[in-house]
């Protein structure tokens, strides 16, 4: 039994460092909120609202794409290559416009805010009603690269 193929692109969207200082700074703000009860309960109040909000950047930072031979993967959707057609590279007001007034109901987006780039692939799939899959990443041309090499495979 052969090992499967490794990645030939792999990216994952982490938050922005800046993100972790608001965390933080959401739990000096519990802290505050809760010290007219004492110094226990800010500093309870200081874990939890650190913590709660530590989560969430977490989760918001924990999108991943890759590409390995024969697959598109982003977080839990499995794409055959096979079923993608023409992908287009989107930066700035153009990635912007696919995510907001563009954007079709049907298409299956993993959109990050923080992220300005994107790549928009064609689904050639008759069976399935997406029209297009939309990809937030910090680099869009490396990942279009990286699909149109897998396919050559």
């Amino acid at each position: 039994m052969t090992p499967p193929a490794p990645p030939t692109y792999d990216e994952r969207l982490t938050a922005p460092r800046t993100w972790w200082l608001i965390a933080v700074a959401v739990g000096f703000s519990m802290a505050l909120i809760v010290m007219p009860y004492g110094a226990l309960a800010a500093l309870g109040g200081f874990a939890a609202g650190t913590l709660v909000t530590c989560l969430w950047v977490s989760a918001q930072g924990s999108s991943r794409i890759r590409v390995t031979s024969g697959l598109l993967v982003a977080d839990d959707a499995r794409i055959p290559l096979r079923a993608l057609g023409e992908v287009q590279v989107l930066e700035g007001e153009e990635a912007r416009a696919w995510r907001t007034y563009k954007a079709d109901l049907r298409a299956h987006m993993m959109m990050r805010g923080f992220v300005t780039g994107a790549v928009r692939i064609e689904n050639t799939d008759p069976a399935d009603p997406t029209p297009y899959v939309y990809l937030s990443t910090r680099t869009p041309q490396a990942l279009a690269d990286a699909l149109a090499a897998a396919r050559t495979r």
